[in-house]
């Protein structure tokens, strides 16, 4: 285990940014680096923030970037609405009125897990708002994602009764599922500290209805992913057990221009490249997105 943190404190993070109405509800947003620097925003996953680019954000301010980042609606520091039907569709609607509310034109765009569908759908929106486009572990293609057996649960029908029963050492233990490389307890907790804030564990069966979107739209989603004519860039962990090495042998198939940076190791990455590790994904994304 490394015992370093990667993470910054949630505290430190959330009080760079600030909580702004977008939509009806307050949406946690945050900006670093130059007015003038060309646009990237970050889009996060699944059941965290934010705060997980929170490694390859100075990096990518230090190459003169204007990032954006935002937490998504039921996500971290943003409103968590108990009783809201949560939908990849009102997710990509949020991170447009971000943009319009940041003036923030045509922007890079980088997706993890969860963010991957709202790059996704706004791909299929409008691919010429997006200037390049990163991957990192996602469920790009509906047929090849391999839920873990907690995702399964909490998506079932006893999902309402179990979410509020999960605290930080199942989380913890879930975690490591997914992992190539084991992350200290103090990142662990802070990422605990994102996914439970305001009791937003409880949310996580309404979430995870994202599988049920991506299936409803796999055919209009892989068409904006295989399609897409800008540059585009996947940096991928092949370890992880749920979009790993055979989503990525496919992309290599179907998209076979893009740019790939596989973290194979040893030891490989895992479900989560930008925290197991963040050097190497900050030089390839500031490799690929620096002007």
């Amino acid at each position: 285990m490394n015992d370093t943190p990667v993470l910054p404190p949630l505290d430190q993070w959330t009080r760079a940014g600030a909580r702004v109405p977008v939509g009806g509800h307050e949406v946690f947003v945050r900006q670093d680096g130059p007015e003038d620097g060309a646009p990237v925003t970050l889009l996060h996953g699944f059941p965290t923030s934010s705060h997980d680019w929170a490694p390859v954000v100075p990096a990518l301010v230090a190459a003169g970037l204007r990032v954006t980042t935002l937490d998504f609606l039921g996500f971290g520091e943003s409103d968590k609405p108990r009783r809201h039907t949560y939908s990849i569709l009102d997710q990509a609607t949020l991170v447009e009125d971000v943009w319009q509310r940041t003036d923030t034109g045509r922007t890079a765009l980088v997706a993890h897990d969860y963010g991957v569908s709202v790059g996704q759908e706004l791909l299929a929106r409008d691919p010429s708002r997006i200037t390049r486009m990163t991957w990192l572990n996602g469920g790009l293609y509906p047929d090849l994602h391999r839920p873990v057996p907690t995702q399964r649960l909490l998506h079932g029908p006893l999902g309402p009764l179990l979410a509020p029963l999960t605290t930080r050492r199942r989380f913890a233990a879930a975690l490591r599922g997914v992992l190539g490389r084991e992350l200290g307890a103090a990142d662990v907790r802070e990422l605990w500290a994102a996914a439970s804030r305001a009791g937003g564990h409880r949310l996580a069966p309404r979430l995870l209805r994202y599988i049920d979107e991506r299936r409803d739209q796999a055919g209009r989603w892989t068409a904006a992913l295989e399609e897409y004519p800008g540059p585009v860039l996947f940096v991928w962990g092949p370890a992880d057990p749920i979009s790993g090495a055979h989503v990525l042998a496919r992309v290599r198939t179907k998209i076979p221009r893009a740019s790939v940076v596989e973290l194979a190791g040893p030891p490989a990455v895992g479900h989560y490249p930008q925290l197991e590790d963040p050097q190497a994904v900050a030089a390839a994304l500031v490799s690929f997105l620096a002007p």
